[in-house]
């Protein structure tokens, strides 16, 4: 996959079969638009294009709202596009001046312009342009003059389920992490690195990696326990040119934890993983964490004695879900 960090970058290609739109997740519903996308490309000896716009148009529209919690970072979609098999990721900036663009402009300036689109596949909800006024009408209406032929995913054939971002992030919130990945198609991920922590884990039996995840926007699940996967990442900095995903070292099993430490009186939001069998000094590494099972709450317990105790019954039940 070519990735480009700015769409003036990008050279405009002969068959261009384009989507547009933020894919926040990169879900099973997205998934069937990348695949009817790769799909036509065969057929007339194309090239997939998928448009995304980074910072997410609400982070520059509503720059006071900071309540924005998205399912991937901009390098963990980047890493399931690639896993789709997307020929070329424009990641654009989104700013008010792009905002502001006629449904006509974007499409004559953009789409036809700047990536020589032939073929646009779009989901059943997808809006553009100024004020988000621009649709599929709009599309279809200038399609003839420029030259492009239009294809609607209708709703039905995206998603049985209703699957949706917004719903995914519910789940999340609330420790559903069976549902948000089912509707994902694979395991929820945080990406982080390890970085020192108070080390209270160490005197009771139960070090832990302490996770520093960089993006504030990062969706981070409810406070609990979990069974998760990680490895150890080596990523490089995302810049235009050919992608390179980030390298998966060996496969890491152990116990999640999400939440304030209530028991030793903790203030400050954690995020802690006490990894099985692991002898490895993994400070300063960066780790992408896969969520597999939510097992239980957060809670204060009387005395750390009584957490710790939970903690032994917490592992147990994990290993077993993990074997």
């Amino acid at each position: 996959m070519k990735i480009y960090r700015n769409i003036e970058d990008f050279i405009p290609l002969d068959n261009a079969v384009v989507t547009i739109g933020t894919f926040d997740g990169v879900h099973i519903g997205h998934q069937k638009i990348i695949s009817s996308l790769s799909d036509y490309a065969k057929k007339i000896r194309g090239q997939t294009v998928l448009l995304t716009f980074f910072p997410h148009p609400r982070m520059i529209l509503h720059p006071d709202d900071d309540s924005l919690r998205l399912i991937n970072t901009i390098e963990e979609k980047a890493d399931r596009l690639a896993d789709c098999g997307i020929d070329h990721l424009i990641i654009t900036p989104f700013t008010r001046d792009f905002s502001n663009q006629s449904a006509e402009e974007y499409i004559r300036e953009v789409l036809v312009s700047k990536i020589g689109t032939k073929r646009i596949i779009i989901g059943y909800d997808h809006h553009f342009g100024k004020d988000r006024k621009g649709s599929l009408v709009d599309l279809l209406k200038y399609a003839e003059q420029y030259h492009y032929t239009v294809q609607e995913i209708p709703e039905q054939d995206i998603n049985d389920v209703a699957v949706s971002s917004t719903k995914i992030r519910e789940a999340l919130i609330i420790g559903a992490i069976a549902t948000a990945n089912k509707y994902l198609g694979y395991p929820f991920h945080i990406t982080g690195k390890v970085v020192k922590g108070q080390q209270l884990g160490r005197t009771i039996g139960f070090p832990t990696a302490n996770i520093e995840v960089a993006e504030t926007y990062k969706l981070i699940p409810a406070y609990g326990i979990y069974a998760v996967e990680a490895n150890v990442l080596e990523q490089e900095e995302m810049t235009t040119g050919d992608y390179k995903p980030a390298v998966k070292g060996p496969l890491l099993k152990g116990m999640g934890y999400i939440g304030t430490r209530p028991t030793v009186r903790g203030v400050n939001r954690s995020i802690e993983i006490n990894f099985f069998d692991l002898n490895e000094d993994l400070y300063g590494k960066t780790l992408r964490i896969k969520f597999l099972h939510f097992v239980r709450h957060d809670h204060r317990f009387d005395n750390v004695e009584q957490m710790t105790q939970q903690l032994a019954e917490d592992e147990k039940k994990i290993r077993m879900l993990l074997s």
